[in-house]
């Protein structure tokens, strides 16, 4: 009989990380829950030695999207579930860990296809710059790769239960004192963030089990160096987010 033999824990591979991310969003409340779902998330992947050297990027600039693998380095866990609660289905439906694109994963490994924004130096760092992503500061990127139109988007492709992105977005109001806030801030610093704002907090970032039951809370968001503050209003005839500051 063939012999099956497996390594211990022990022996587990080791990555080092190629680059680090220094993203807009500094937690995990409002993170998109997929890449994409807005176009204006920026992040810059700081390069680390010894990869941080131009040639191992020779070619990239032509590539209009990337594949990122990272860590999900703020769900390590000591023990792994084989069922998660996907969100996409209101948090109460379990389904295999495998089925899904949950961080709480065995290795703790995501996948994600970003807009390429260029390389650049940044001072004494070489920086990747990235848009339309999911990453959340301080994420360790283990991988990069050109993403090809050819081999990669499978067109007839389907999952069943998740094949279309989310449609369902709630209208965004500012009020007075962050429309206010907001003319005062700089656009070099924070590039359309009423933009970023109103796409994170109109997919409703909540916990399923949240909604509809906490309209009076008042949750917030850390985006760049900003705390956003905002509220769910339902008043039977209209639902909708207010933010409140921005500052």
């Amino acid at each position: 009989m063939p012999r099956h033999d497996s390594k211990p824990a022990s022996d587990a591979l080791a990555l080092t990380p190629i680059a680090i991310t220094r993203s807009c969003f500094n937690d995990k409340f409002g993170v998109p829950r997929q890449p994409g779902l807005t176009r204006y998330a920026r992040a810059d992947l700081i390069i680390q030695p010894p990869y941080n050297r131009e040639d191992a990027f020779r070619g990239l600039d032509t590539a209009s999207h990337l594949w990122l693998i990272f860590q999900f380095h703020e769900a390590v866990r000591a023990e792994w579930r084989p069922v998660v609660r996907p969100p996409r289905l209101g948090g109460n439906q379990k389904m295999g860990v495998f089925a899904s694109r949950s961080p709480f994963r065995p290795n703790s490994l995501g996948l994600s296809v970003v807009r390429n924004e260029g390389l650049v130096q940044k001072g004494d760092h070489l920086a990747l710059q990235i848009s339309d992503h999911d990453l959340i500061d301080g994420t360790p990127i283990l991988d990069i790769k050109p993403y090809l139109p050819f081999a990669d988007s499978v067109p007839d492709a389907g999952l069943g239960w998740a094949d279309t992105a989310p449609t369902e977005r709630l209208e965004v109001v500012f009020l007075p004192e962050a429309e206010a806030q907001l003319a005062v801030l700089s656009p070099e610093h924070y590039p359309d963030l009423k933009l970023l704002i109103t796409d994170i907090v109109s997919y409703d970032p909540r916990p399923s089990f949240r909604r509809g039951r906490d309209e009076a809370r008042i949750y917030g968001a850390h985006l760049y160096d900003l705390n956003v503050r905002f509220r769910f209003v339902n008043d039977h005839s209209q639902k909708r987010v207010e933010v409140l500051t921005v500052c």
